[in-house]
Protein backbone atom coordinates (compact mmCIF):
# COMPACT_ATOMS: atom_id res chain seq x y z
CA UNK A 1 0.00 0.00 0.00
CA UNK A 2 1.11 3.37 -0.97
CA UNK A 3 0.88 6.55 0.84
CA UNK A 4 -1.55 9.54 -0.37
CA UNK A 5 -3.01 12.81 -0.25
CA UNK A 6 -6.66 11.05 -1.12
CA UNK A 7 -8.66 10.86 1.77
CA UNK A 8 -10.07 7.17 0.95
CA UNK A 9 -6.62 6.24 1.49
CA UNK A 10 -6.58 6.85 5.27
CA UNK A 11 -9.97 5.41 5.24
CA UNK A 12 -8.95 2.75 3.64
CA UNK A 13 -5.68 2.35 6.42
CA UNK A 14 -7.72 2.39 9.32
CA UNK A 15 -10.52 -0.36 8.09
CA UNK A 16 -7.51 -2.36 7.47
CA UNK A 17 -5.90 -1.29 11.06
CA UNK A 18 -9.05 -2.27 12.40
CA UNK A 19 -9.90 -5.94 10.49
CA UNK A 20 -10.57 -8.49 12.94
CA UNK A 21 -8.37 -11.04 11.22
CA UNK A 22 -5.11 -9.40 9.09
CA UNK A 23 -5.49 -6.00 11.32
CA UNK A 24 -3.20 -4.87 13.63
CA UNK A 25 -4.26 -6.15 17.77
CA UNK A 26 -3.38 -2.62 19.02
CA UNK A 27 -6.05 -1.34 17.30
CA UNK A 28 -8.33 -3.96 17.00
CA UNK A 29 -9.17 -3.93 20.64
CA UNK A 30 -9.37 -0.06 21.06
CA UNK A 31 -12.79 1.39 21.76
CA UNK A 32 -14.35 4.86 21.83
CA UNK A 33 -13.21 5.62 25.54
CA UNK A 34 -9.84 4.16 25.28
CA UNK A 35 -8.55 6.28 22.37
CA UNK A 36 -9.84 10.06 23.89
CA UNK A 37 -6.75 10.42 26.00
CA UNK A 38 -4.75 10.07 22.76
CA UNK A 39 -7.16 12.37 20.59
CA UNK A 40 -6.69 15.01 23.83
CA UNK A 41 -2.85 14.33 23.39
CA UNK A 42 -2.78 15.23 19.42
CA UNK A 43 -5.14 18.54 19.83
CA UNK A 44 -2.26 19.35 22.46
CA UNK A 45 0.85 18.72 20.09
CA UNK A 46 -1.02 20.68 17.42
CA UNK A 47 -1.45 23.85 19.89
CA UNK A 48 2.22 23.33 20.77
CA UNK A 49 3.41 23.18 16.72
CA UNK A 50 1.43 26.45 16.42
CA UNK A 51 3.30 27.83 19.84
CA UNK A 52 6.17 27.38 18.07
CA UNK A 53 5.71 28.10 14.85
CA UNK A 54 6.77 25.00 13.45
CA UNK A 55 4.74 24.49 10.55
CA UNK A 56 6.78 20.82 9.53
CA UNK A 57 5.05 19.53 13.23
CA UNK A 58 1.94 21.32 12.45
CA UNK A 59 1.71 19.15 9.23
CA UNK A 60 2.32 15.87 10.77
CA UNK A 61 0.45 16.90 13.77
CA UNK A 62 -2.59 17.89 12.13
CA UNK A 63 -2.17 14.58 10.28
CA UNK A 64 -2.36 12.80 13.57
CA UNK A 65 -5.36 14.42 14.67
CA UNK A 66 -7.20 14.03 11.25
CA UNK A 67 -6.20 10.03 12.30
CA UNK A 68 -8.23 10.32 15.12
CA UNK A 69 -11.54 11.54 13.76
CA UNK A 70 -11.18 8.68 11.07
CA UNK A 71 -10.29 6.29 13.57
CA UNK A 72 -13.70 7.10 15.91
CA UNK A 73 -15.46 7.16 12.46
CA UNK A 74 -14.48 3.72 11.75
CA UNK A 75 -15.54 2.30 15.04
CA UNK A 76 -18.69 3.90 14.69
CA UNK A 77 -19.29 2.48 11.12
CA UNK A 78 -18.61 -0.94 12.92
CA UNK A 79 -21.46 -0.88 15.22
CA UNK A 80 -23.84 0.68 12.55
CA UNK A 81 -23.72 3.97 13.92
CA UNK A 82 -22.55 6.27 11.70
CA UNK A 83 -19.51 6.92 8.83
CA UNK A 84 -16.85 9.26 7.47
CA UNK A 85 -18.67 10.40 5.00
CA UNK A 86 -21.86 11.07 7.86
CA UNK A 87 -18.98 13.01 9.62
CA UNK A 88 -18.17 15.40 6.48
CA UNK A 89 -21.54 15.70 5.89
CA UNK A 90 -22.97 16.84 9.10
CA UNK A 91 -19.94 19.77 9.40
CA UNK A 92 -20.50 20.85 5.79
CA UNK A 93 -24.42 21.17 6.42
CA UNK A 94 -23.41 23.09 9.83
CA UNK A 95 -21.06 25.62 8.27
CA UNK A 96 -23.24 25.94 5.32
CA UNK A 97 -26.29 26.65 7.16
CA UNK A 98 -24.34 28.81 9.60
CA UNK A 99 -23.33 31.03 6.84
CA UNK A 100 -25.83 32.38 5.03
CA UNK A 101 -23.90 35.41 4.11
CA UNK A 102 -21.43 33.55 2.12
CA UNK A 103 -23.03 30.22 1.03
CA UNK A 104 -26.70 31.64 0.83
CA UNK A 105 -29.18 32.74 -1.99
CA UNK A 106 -27.84 35.90 -3.77
CA UNK A 107 -30.46 37.73 -1.76
CA UNK A 108 -28.95 36.42 1.78
CA UNK A 109 -25.67 37.16 0.28
CA UNK A 110 -26.36 40.88 -0.67
CA UNK A 111 -27.60 41.83 2.98
CA UNK A 112 -24.32 40.23 4.42
CA UNK A 113 -23.76 39.30 7.57
CA UNK A 114 -26.69 40.12 9.93
CA UNK A 115 -26.30 40.73 13.45
CA UNK A 116 -28.16 38.00 15.83
CA UNK A 117 -28.15 35.73 12.77
CA UNK A 118 -25.36 33.26 14.08
CA UNK A 119 -27.53 33.33 18.48
CA UNK A 120 -30.91 32.63 15.50
CA UNK A 121 -29.33 29.61 13.93
CA UNK A 122 -27.63 27.89 16.60
CA UNK A 123 -31.23 28.00 18.11
CA UNK A 124 -32.84 26.94 15.63
CA UNK A 125 -30.00 23.67 15.37
CA UNK A 126 -30.58 23.17 19.34
CA UNK A 127 -34.10 22.87 18.59
CA UNK A 128 -33.52 20.41 15.87
CA UNK A 129 -31.35 18.39 18.31
CA UNK A 130 -33.75 17.96 20.45
CA UNK A 131 -36.40 16.83 18.36
CA UNK A 132 -33.87 14.45 16.92
CA UNK A 133 -32.61 12.66 20.14
CA UNK A 134 -36.72 12.63 21.39
CA UNK A 135 -37.34 10.76 18.06
CA UNK A 136 -34.61 8.15 18.86
CA UNK A 137 -36.20 8.09 22.65
CA UNK A 138 -32.85 9.51 23.96
CA UNK A 139 -33.26 11.69 26.79
CA UNK A 140 -33.32 15.20 26.73
CA UNK A 141 -29.78 16.62 27.45
CA UNK A 142 -30.19 20.34 27.51
CA UNK A 143 -28.69 22.11 30.07
CA UNK A 144 -31.30 23.98 32.78
CA UNK A 145 -30.42 26.47 35.19
CA UNK A 146 -28.37 29.81 35.82
CA UNK A 147 -24.83 27.66 34.98
CA UNK A 148 -26.29 25.96 31.74
CA UNK A 149 -24.71 28.24 29.64
CA UNK A 150 -21.43 27.02 30.46
CA UNK A 151 -20.02 24.63 28.52
CA UNK A 152 -18.94 21.07 30.44
CA UNK A 153 -16.99 19.63 26.96
CA UNK A 154 -14.25 22.52 27.33
CA UNK A 155 -11.17 21.89 29.52
CA UNK A 156 -11.80 21.47 32.84
CA UNK A 157 -9.73 24.75 33.84
CA UNK A 158 -11.45 26.90 31.72
CA UNK A 159 -14.85 25.15 32.70
CA UNK A 160 -14.13 25.74 36.68
CA UNK A 161 -13.04 29.62 35.78
CA UNK A 162 -16.47 29.91 33.79
CA UNK A 163 -18.44 28.80 36.11
CA UNK A 164 -16.74 31.30 38.71
CA UNK A 165 -17.17 33.95 36.53
CA UNK A 166 -20.74 33.38 35.67
CA UNK A 167 -21.61 33.29 39.23
CA UNK A 168 -19.45 36.08 40.12
CA UNK A 169 -22.22 38.44 37.52
CA UNK A 170 -24.50 37.49 40.65
CA UNK A 171 -22.68 38.94 43.13
CA UNK A 172 -21.38 35.20 44.40
CA UNK A 173 -17.59 36.23 44.60
CA UNK A 174 -14.62 37.35 46.62
CA UNK A 175 -13.75 40.84 46.21
CA UNK A 176 -9.92 40.43 46.79
CA UNK A 177 -7.48 37.74 46.73
CA UNK A 178 -7.53 37.78 51.06
CA UNK A 179 -10.80 35.68 51.97
CA UNK A 180 -9.50 33.36 48.54
CA UNK A 181 -6.10 32.48 50.39
CA UNK A 182 -7.91 32.02 53.74
CA UNK A 183 -10.17 29.38 51.66
CA UNK A 184 -7.27 27.95 50.27
CA UNK A 185 -5.87 26.88 53.69
CA UNK A 186 -9.08 25.80 54.87
CA UNK A 187 -9.37 23.62 51.84
CA UNK A 188 -5.55 22.43 52.57
CA UNK A 189 -6.32 21.54 55.85
CA UNK A 190 -9.37 18.91 55.16
CA UNK A 191 -7.22 17.98 52.57
CA UNK A 192 -4.46 16.56 55.26
CA UNK A 193 -7.50 15.71 57.33
CA UNK A 194 -8.45 13.74 53.89
CA UNK A 195 -5.28 12.02 54.30
CA UNK A 196 -5.37 10.78 57.72
CA UNK A 197 -8.30 8.70 56.89
CA UNK A 198 -6.87 7.17 53.71
CA UNK A 199 -9.72 7.47 52.01
CA UNK A 200 -9.36 7.98 47.88
CA UNK A 201 -12.64 9.25 47.34
CA UNK A 202 -12.64 11.67 50.25
CA UNK A 203 -8.63 12.64 49.10
CA UNK A 204 -9.67 13.28 45.41
CA UNK A 205 -12.83 15.54 46.60
CA UNK A 206 -11.01 17.48 48.80
CA UNK A 207 -7.94 17.94 46.34
CA UNK A 208 -10.31 19.09 43.84
CA UNK A 209 -11.29 21.72 46.00
CA UNK A 210 -7.74 23.06 46.49
CA UNK A 211 -7.32 22.97 42.74
CA UNK A 212 -10.64 24.74 42.24
CA UNK A 213 -10.45 27.21 44.45
CA UNK A 214 -6.66 27.63 43.27
CA UNK A 215 -8.03 28.45 40.03
CA UNK A 216 -10.80 30.87 41.36
CA UNK A 217 -7.43 32.98 42.61
CA UNK A 218 -5.89 33.17 38.90
CA UNK A 219 -8.84 34.37 38.04
CA UNK A 220 -8.84 37.00 40.54
CA UNK A 221 -5.23 37.78 40.03
CA UNK A 222 -6.14 38.01 36.28
CA UNK A 223 -3.23 35.57 34.84
CA UNK A 224 -3.71 32.26 32.58
CA UNK A 225 -3.49 28.92 34.23
CA UNK A 226 -2.23 27.55 31.62
CA UNK A 227 0.60 29.77 30.56
CA UNK A 228 1.66 29.66 34.56
CA UNK A 229 1.68 25.90 34.92
CA UNK A 230 3.53 25.80 31.14
CA UNK A 231 5.96 28.28 32.70
CA UNK A 232 6.28 26.59 35.53
CA UNK A 233 6.96 23.05 33.63
CA UNK A 234 9.28 24.82 31.52
CA UNK A 235 11.40 25.77 34.83
CA UNK A 236 11.00 22.51 35.61
CA UNK A 237 12.75 20.67 32.87
CA UNK A 238 15.51 23.49 32.95
CA UNK A 239 16.40 23.22 36.36
CA UNK A 240 16.37 18.76 36.61
CA UNK A 241 18.11 19.49 33.49
CA UNK A 242 21.10 21.30 35.21
CA UNK A 243 21.04 18.91 38.10
CA UNK A 244 21.22 15.90 35.47
CA UNK A 245 24.49 18.02 33.53
CA UNK A 246 26.10 18.97 36.89
CA UNK A 247 26.10 15.11 37.98
CA UNK A 248 27.25 14.18 34.39
CA UNK A 249 30.33 16.36 34.69
CA UNK A 250 31.12 14.17 38.03
CA UNK A 251 30.64 10.86 35.98
CA UNK A 252 27.38 10.10 38.01
CA UNK A 253 24.06 9.60 37.19
CA UNK A 254 21.20 11.07 38.49
CA UNK A 255 20.23 7.20 39.85
CA UNK A 256 23.51 7.39 41.99
CA UNK A 257 22.61 11.01 43.49
CA UNK A 258 21.32 11.54 46.70
CA UNK A 259 17.98 13.73 47.06
CA UNK A 260 20.29 16.47 49.57
CA UNK A 261 22.89 16.68 46.37
CA UNK A 262 20.33 17.23 43.91
CA UNK A 263 18.14 19.80 46.22
CA UNK A 264 21.76 21.73 46.21
CA UNK A 265 21.79 21.70 42.41
CA UNK A 266 18.33 22.36 41.88
CA UNK A 267 19.10 25.88 44.03
CA UNK A 268 21.94 26.32 42.16
CA UNK A 269 20.00 26.04 38.79
CA UNK A 270 17.77 28.61 40.82
CA UNK A 271 20.31 31.01 40.77
CA UNK A 272 21.41 30.32 37.30
CA UNK A 273 18.29 30.85 35.64
CA UNK A 274 17.99 33.78 37.67
CA UNK A 275 21.27 35.46 36.13
CA UNK A 276 20.26 34.07 32.68
CA UNK A 277 16.46 36.24 32.83
CA UNK A 278 14.51 36.99 31.12
CA UNK A 279 14.78 33.31 29.13
CA UNK A 280 16.74 30.93 31.43
CA UNK A 281 15.43 28.29 29.10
Amino acid sequence: MEPSNNIDRLIEIMKALRDPETGCPWDQKQDFKSIIPYTVEEVYEVADAIERNDKYDLCEELGDLLLQVVYYAQMAEEEGSFNFGDVVYAITKKMIRRHPHVFGSPAQRKKGLIKGEWERIKKEEKAERSEKRKSANLPDDTPKGYLACVKSTQPLEKEAIALQQRAAEVGFDWTDPAPIFAKIDEEVKELKDALQSKNKKDIEDEFGDVYFTLLNLARRLGVSPRTTLKNANQKFRYRFNFIENELNKNNKSLNDASLDEMEKLWNEAKVESRRKQPNPQ
